[in-house]
């Protein structure tokens, strides 16, 4: 067997094949192992030194370095590596045969963004079972698996709960760090969520809040959301909702999909102004991407400006605002959580609309302390958590790998705290 068979990407182009060992002559463009592949996909994806750096991966040519006549002169395949030569420059190039299966077209149903519905489980309150997913501090510091599972319940459910977090001021900050980086805004890195006697935001009293999406008004809108329980209200109150906006947004499309159309068309402003700060963003209540599947909520009846729109468009927004509005916080939609001291919830700010019932508690800062309802937060971004996934995922299938096991990449549990394991989100 030549090189040709065993080389992965990137390495030195083989030479011909010896007849009988599984390759195949030079058949142009049409060869089956291509894939049927553009041949200027292929020459922008070539794999070799002088295209793409060794060590960092990144590309060494531009696209305009290209030959705009590129074609595909001729073409040596085994079952591993597939060499290309090109033309009109003669450029070789040899690509894993495992590498062009993986990247060469579409992805399965056209999945290509991960932040999209489709990628996601979308659920009502009735299918959480006994909860939201959930997870145990310790064992998430000391177990990549439970780490992984717990932060891949928030990129397939868009929230997991984290119990025995300590109850500690700033320890929401080191929930933060363990899945990328703290995201600073107006607010600071951290936030407290309590009744302030002067509050500039209604987050700040014990007045209920309707669900929604954090800080619509700021562009980019922070993406991850922490919250941790230090005291919760002594005297009732202050349960916490989760809704799933893809769902709800999912059955505004099956239900009203005049409303749907106008929710995702129409641009709103949201706006905040405080002492420090004056915030304003533009965009629909309901983001789609490219190909139309819903990839963002912006949700927050609190700070959406007044709407700028002719009468007849004006009605149709709100009557779309209010059968949204209707969905949003159904009964059946809803999630109700009452965190108790030591509970942090990690949320997607696109997806999850969050919201909390009224309380009562001991009051102004002479209060017990144990009787004011306190919980800390910060901001944190998609990316990052995604990234841990996925750094936790490469490491497990490595050390699966050294150990002569199949690796279990992207395989999720939710653990208990007796050390029973169940499926993420069920």
């Amino acid at each position: 067997m030549t090189s040709l068979a065993r080389g992965p990407a990137g390495a030195e182009p083989p030479g011909r094949a010896r007849p009988g060992d599984g390759t195949r002559e030079p058949d142009g463009a049409g060869h089956p192992a291509l894939r049927g592949l553009p041949a200027v996909w292929l020459r922008a994806n070539c794999p070799c030194a002088d295209c793409q750096d060794p060590g960092s991966g990144q590309r060494l040519v531009a696209v305009t370095d290209l030959p705009a006549d590129v074609t595909v002169a001729g073409v040596l395949a085994s079952d591993t590596a597939v060499e290309v030569i090109f033309g009109p420059d003669g450029h070789r190039a040899v690509f894993a045969a495992g590498w062009l299966t993986r990247y060469g077209g579409p992805g399965p149903d056209g999945r290509d963004d991960d932040r999209t519905e489709d990628a996601k489980c979308l659920w009502a309150a009735a299918d959480l079972g006994g909860g939201i997913p959930q997870g145990w501090w310790p064992r998430y510091l000391a177990d990549p698996e439970h780490r992984s599972a717990c932060l891949s319940a928030v990129l397939t459910h868009g929230v997991v709960v984290l119990h025995e977090v300590p109850c500690e001021p700033g320890a929401v900050l080191a929930v933060a760090r363990s899945l990328g980086y703290v995201r600073e805004t107006n607010y600071g890195r951290l936030f407290d969520v309590r009744a302030e006697p002067a509050a500039a935001n209604l987050a700040f009293t014990r007045l209920p809040i309707a669900p929604h999406t954090d800080n619509p008004y700021r562009d980019p809108v922070p993406t991850i959301q922490l919250l941790h329980c230090l005291n919760a209200a002594a005297e009732g109150g202050g349960d916490s909702t989760f809704t799933d906006g893809f769902r709800a947004a999912a059955g505004l499309r099956r239900r009203h999909p005049e409303a749907f159309t106008c929710l995702t068309t129409t641009p709103v402003t949201f706006a905040y102004a405080d002492a420090t700060a004056v915030l304003r963003a533009t965009g629909p209540m309901i983001g789609l991407d490219p190909r139309g599947r819903i990839r963002q909520i912006r949700f927050n009846g609190r700070s959406l400006a007044p709407v700028r729109l002719p009468a007849a468009q004006a009605r149709e927004f709100y009557a779309a605002y209010r059968a949204f509005a209707e969905l949003v916080a159904g009964p059946d939609a809803m999630a109700t959580a009452r965190l108790a001291p030591g509970d942090c919830v990690i949320f997607d700010n696109t997806r999850i609309l969050h919201g909390r019932t009224a309380f009562a508690d001991g009051g102004g800062s002479g209060g017990r302390s144990n009787a004011r309802r306190h919980l800390q937060g910060c901001y944190a971004d998609l990316d990052g958590l995604a990234s841990t996934v996925a750094v936790l995922a490469r490491d497990q299938a490595g050390r699966a790998g050294q150990a002569g096991q199949p690796g279990h990449v992207g395989q999720t549990d939710q653990a208990r705290g007796d050390g029973q394991a169940g499926q993420a989100g069920s």
